[in-house]
This record gives C-alpha cells, structure tokens and sequence, in this order.
C-alpha cells in the first residue's frame, strides 16, 4: 500500500543521491590526480593496476599503511594492487627497499611488514644498514644466513633499483604516492586524512575503468 510518507522519503533519498553522485564523478586534473605522461606499462595489463610508493622511513607511510592495508584487501576482481618501495637516492632508504624485497622473498612479508614500521616509528631502531637490518631479522625469527642471501641476491638488488627507476618515470616526488593504471597520479590536495585520499583513488579507478571500456 502506498504511503505519503513513505513515498516523501524515497522522494527525498533520490533527491540526496542526485546530489551526492555528480559530486564523486567530478573530478578535477591537478585537484584530485595529474596525468602520467608518458603513460607506463603494467604488469598484467589485464588489470587495472594501483601502485603505492612508499618507504618504511616514511613517517607518513608509516601512519597510512593500516588504512590502506585494509583498503587494498577490499578492492574487485579487475583491480590489482601492489608496493614499490623508494629510496629517492637515499642510501638508508635504499637498504629498507631491499629489507622489503627480502622479506618478500622468504614469504615473511606480510608477518614483519608492519612490524617494520613500528621498530622505526614507534621503538626507534635504526634499520638503516645490512647489520641493524640482517640483526633485527634475526631476532624476529628469520634464519639469518636464509635472510641475508635474499637481501643480497641479484634479483632483490635489481628489484630495489628497478623501484626506483620506477618513481622516476611515474614521476613521484614524495611518498606515500597512489599511481592508477600507470596513467593517473592522485594528488588529492582537497582530501582530509587517508580515508578520503582513499575515496578519491576509488574514483580515479572508475575513470581508468570507464577509459578502458572506451577503447
């Protein structure tokens, strides 16, 4: 049975949803993302691919990496998700890009990941060097002889500077930085905290969606 009121808040729900959804498809070039030109290449071009670049000295990468931790676990099928990790030159950086490709090669990535921001940010080590670093391993349980033939192989070593070669050509001069389908640097100047970045990276993946669909 039909009822006024019933009929006056479905009235008013569309009427909020009018509103609410041109407000998320506007997005605006140099505000919310800047193109990536020349546009670069993915792994699986299949998949629309999203990379964060990030550096465990980053305090700011630190603060974001449980939001967008959750995030990315949540993102659909057509989406791919993965971490570069930078050194922007900086010798100690450069060591905690290896640290990340070794872990991930001895399948300790996902136990240890935010334990290394914690011992930076939150305990105050110094994992700067191949000694703090192969030390702090250890004592989490990593066979150090395992740990450092992995941190000094050729392929973690060609993997770290392959990330930076990386942020080079997608352009990124400070971290944590969100690429979109090697074509869309999020800028977010407007957003307010890691869930609203987030948010904005969610539309910046509907318009590469919506390109490919184009094509």
């Amino acid at each position: 049975m039909y009822s006024p009121i019933a009929g006056w808040l479905i009235g008013v729900a569309l009427a909020t949803l009018a509103m609410v959804l041109p407000a998320q498809a506007e997005l605006a070039v140099g505000r919310d993302y800047v193109a990536i030109v020349p546009a670069q290449m993915a792994d699986n071009p299949a998949k629309i691919e999203v990379i964060e670049f990030f550096s465990y000295g980053c305090p700011h990468c630190s603060e974001f990496n449980p939001t967008v931790s959750k995030w990315s676990a949540t993102l659909p099928s057509d989406v791919a998700f993965k971490r570069v990790p930078v050194s922007f030159a900086r010798p100690q950086w450069a060591s905690l890009a290896r640290l990340f490709y070794a872990l991930e090669v001895t399948g300790d990535l996902s136990r240890l990941d935010s334990a290394v921001f914690d011992a930076l940010h939150k305990k105050g080590d110094k994992l700067y060097d191949d000694k703090s670093i192969i030390e702090w391993v250890t004592a989490q349980g990593i066979d150090a002889k395992k740990f450092t033939a992995a941190y000094n192989s050729f392929g973690v070593v060609s993997k770290a500077k392959r990330a930076d070669q990386m942020a080079q050509a997608y352009k990124i001069q400070g971290v944590p930085a969100i690429a979109v389908d090697g074509k869309y640097l999020v800028t977010g100047k407007e957003t307010k905290g890691h869930a609203d970045l987030l948010a904005l990276t969610d539309q910046v993946i509907g318009m590469a969606r919506a390109d490919r669909k184009k094509k």
